[in-house]
């Protein structure tokens, strides 16, 4: 550590020269093109890796050149531009380096790089550098700090928030999961107090630096020599919520905010079963009565979890006092049942519901929540699909399917609940196939939902996170949360909780040990205080990971979750409380009903598979941005406010503002074969300043910097957390 790294004096302008691009090409009468296409030099670390996923995430177009690739492109001026029509073109808007520079002192490459970003205003990420001289940076170990950052406290400058950092509130907390193992490193350090001839350095991100009253930087803009680079002197992987909470200020940064493609961050709650009760888990048995998961003659479920009209009083209050709307997943064959068992003529629960059927979205869920797919053998614990003589699998009837379905419709239409009737949330994603028991879909879904005019279907994340079609529908993949169906009180969530995710020693299932999706508790939570000292945080930590990983899909939990103990809304309070804490009012969470999760996730399959074919070309050239993408797909984009897009006669308005930014899917307009943007003047990058005559000095790296095995391999939150695993 605190190795001075040796640099390489290259000269600007004779680089320049030997490169054959020349120094005012960019600043030529005729206005260079600039590719909308980010070029990423990967050196196979996480950092480089966490910078691309998101890229990948938001449909942002890349091209990798791999340095451990033999046979890989070799960076040189006719790599990075050449001239198009008469027009000098700049094939890459942004450069992302795993370091300042990976290819070595006196590198011809890193030589080229240099002068391409010096003519054409091109800027540079550094993903993760060592705190020094040559990115502007006093060394760590003089007055600074080199070490483990788990559980720093980041904080986003004035300079920052003025500027692609502004979606933030201020705080950049940085993840301490694993009290054993080190999950962030890095560099803390000072700028320079004085800096090279012309050079400046402005802090966007910074913490205090241990055992000092100095401040050490952690996101930095460093100008030098007619180049800018963003440098990042801390490791990092693609889930940490350090880097979650920085992905977009870092993309903005250096396409400098008009880039193809688009990040949100997303919060959508589904709640199943409203109007039934749900079985309830018995702590004496480790299994739910009534349900597949108990043995056989283990008897019936005598007190099930159920929703009362108080219930339903609070969730509107609550839905309104957090502006926050739920979807009410339904089957309203419970409530019939309800007042058949209770021997009256009306149900409080549903009376009260349908008088604020307004507060909430509403979703079929079939009448009586039957198992859509094979027909079930229950007589076994786990269960079986029946079959016939011949060994055929018995399937639920294709007219069984559509009358569950079209029977909750009637109801719905009874009680004046608004439906989409081209959504559906079959009971527990049955039909679709649920290994191991039933590897395939029940063949009669698929014409079930073409008769029923069903288009979005939902799925199960943690079973199929990829949306796939079902004859006519698109599913859309849901996460489930660790708040479980049949746990109606904290200590019955935390007993269960216990069960699942403690070995067999420490009295549990030992489940958590074999299937590679989770781990296990160091020790079983106190059943008093378990749930809101471990699971709330824990749970509201994985949920608001999603959130904030530019992932639409919505999160599902059950009606008894909002009954009794009502435990679901601590964990909806701890994730909306800290998104609130963390983002400014420009970055509100997006609650998406499920059709149109549908249609952004479907919108963003084709782009992508657009642009990795190749299929898609934009550029920019003064304050025209011009995209061209196959028929039939939509161009994303995120673009400075006051963005237009131009049409055949006039102009019309763009996307819509999210962040400091217009974001959204556009189309040619008539008669038009591509998207042209129109920029404000203002929001024009200026054009690259007359490169200075002193020297530029390009480091050479001094072997890969330390990254500890929390972020090479992403530590788990804990029990439940399938993400990084």
């Amino acid at each position: 550590m605190g190795r001075a790294l040796r640099a390489a004096t290259v000269a600007s302008a004779a680089a320049l020269v030997a490169l054959a691009i020349a120094p005012t090409a960019a600043r030529s009468a005729v206005p260079p093109r600039v590719d909308l296409r980010v070029l990423v030099v990967d050196d196979g670390g996480p950092a480089t890796a966490a910078v691309t996923s998101e890229l990948d995430g938001a449909g942002t177009p890349y091209t990798t050149v791999n340095l451990a690739t033999p046979g890989r492109p070799v960076i040189t001026a006719g790599f990075l531009s050449d001239t198009v029509s008469g027009r000098p073109r700049a094939k890459y808007q942004a450069v992302v380096l795993p370091n300042d520079n990976p290819f070595g002192a006196g590198s011809a490459e890193m030589a080229a790089l240099a002068a391409y970003e010096t003519t054409f205003g091109i800027r540079q990420v550094d993903a993760y550098t060592y705190a020094q001289p040559t990115v502007g940076l006093n060394y760590a170990q003089t007055g600074g700090y080199i070490g483990q950052l788990d559980g720093t406290q980041g904080q986003v400058t004035a300079q920052g928030a003025a500027g692609d950092f502004g979606y933030l509130k201020g705080a950049v907390p940085f993840e301490d999961n694993d009290q054993y193992q080190s999950e962030s490193y890095g560099y803390l350090a000072t700028p320079l107090a004085t800096q090279a001839a012309g050079a400046t350095f402005t802090p966007l991100v910074d913490a205090a630096i241990p055992g000092s009253t100095e401040r050490g930087v952690l996101v930095g803009q460093y100008a030098h020599d007619g180049r800018t680079e963003l440098v990042i002197p801390f490791v990092y992987n693609q889930y940490q919520q350090q880097f979650r909470l920085l992905a977009r200020g870092i993309v903005e940064w250096m396409t400098q905010g008009i880039h193809l493609g688009a990040d949100r961050n997303y919060f959508e709650v589904q709640v199943d079963d409203v109007f039934l009760a749900d079985d309830r888990w018995n702590s004496g048995l480790n299994c739910t009565p009534s349900d597949v998961d108990c043995p056989i003659g283990t008897g019936e479920d005598t007190d099930p979890i159920r929703m009362t009209a108080a219930d339903a009083v609070y969730a509107k209050q609550w839905s309104a006092a957090h502006g926050f709307t739920f979807d009410f997943v339904f089957n309203g064959g419970g409530s019939e049942d309800w007042k058949s068992d209770n021997g009256t003529t009306t149900d409080p629960l549903a009376n009260q519901l349908v008088a604020d059927k307004s507060s909430y979205r509403w979703v079929n869920h079939t009448y009586l929540h039957p198992f859509l797919g094979c027909v079930q053998d229950v007589s076994v614990v786990p269960w079986q699909c029946e079959t016939t003589t011949t060994g055929a699998t018995q399937w639920v009837s294709k007219a069984d399917i559509t009358a569950a379905v079209k029977d909750n419709r009637t109801w719905a239409a009874a009680h004046g609940l608004s439906l989409n009737n081209d959504e559906l949330v079959t009971g527990e994603h049955s039909g679709l196939k649920v290994l191991p028991q039933q590897p395939t879909d029940n063949p009669n879904l698929a014409t079930a939902l073409s008769s029923l005019g069903v288009e979005y279907l939902a799925s199960d994340n943690s079973r199929e996170p990829d949306q796939r079609q079902v004859g006519p529908a698109v599913t859309v993949p849901r996460f489930p949360m660790n708040v479980f169906y049949n746990a109606g009180t904290p200590q019955e969530e935390t007993d269960e909780y216990n069960w699942i995710y403690t070995n067999h020693a420490q009295g549990g299932s030992g489940a958590c040990a074999t299937s590679g999706n989770s781990t296990c508790l160091i020790a079983p939570l106190d059943p008093d205080t378990g749930y809101a000292s471990y699971i709330v945080p824990l749970e509201a930590r994985i949920d608001l990971g999603h959130a904030l990983g530019n992932n639409p899909r919505p999160h599902f939990i059950h009606q008894s979750n909002l009954a009794e103990g009502r435990i679901a809304y601590p964990v909806l309070e701890r994730v909306l409380g800290d998104y609130a804490a963390l983002f400014s009012a420009n970055t509100p969470t997006v609650n998406l009903r499920t059709s149109d999760i549908a249609t952004e996730l479907q919108r963003r399959s084709a782009w992508s598979a657009a642009w990795k074919g190749g299929k898609v070309t934009a550029y920019r050239i003064g304050n025209s941005v011009t995209i061209s993408a196959p028929s039939g797909v939509q161009v994303d984009a995120t673009v400075p406010n006051g963005t237009r897009q131009a049409q055949l006669l006039g102009s019309t308005a763009f996307g819509s503002a999210y962040a400091g930014r217009l974001s959204g899917w556009a189309q040619p307009g008539l008669l038009q074969g591509s998207v042209t943007l129109t920029l404000t003047s203002a929001a024009v990058p200026a054009a690259p300043a007359a490169a200075p005559h002193s020297t530029a000095k390009i480091a050479a790296p001094a072997g890969r910097l330390p990254v500890p095995k929390g972020v090479a391999h992403a530590v788990p939150m804990g029990p439940g957390d399938r993400t990084r695993r």
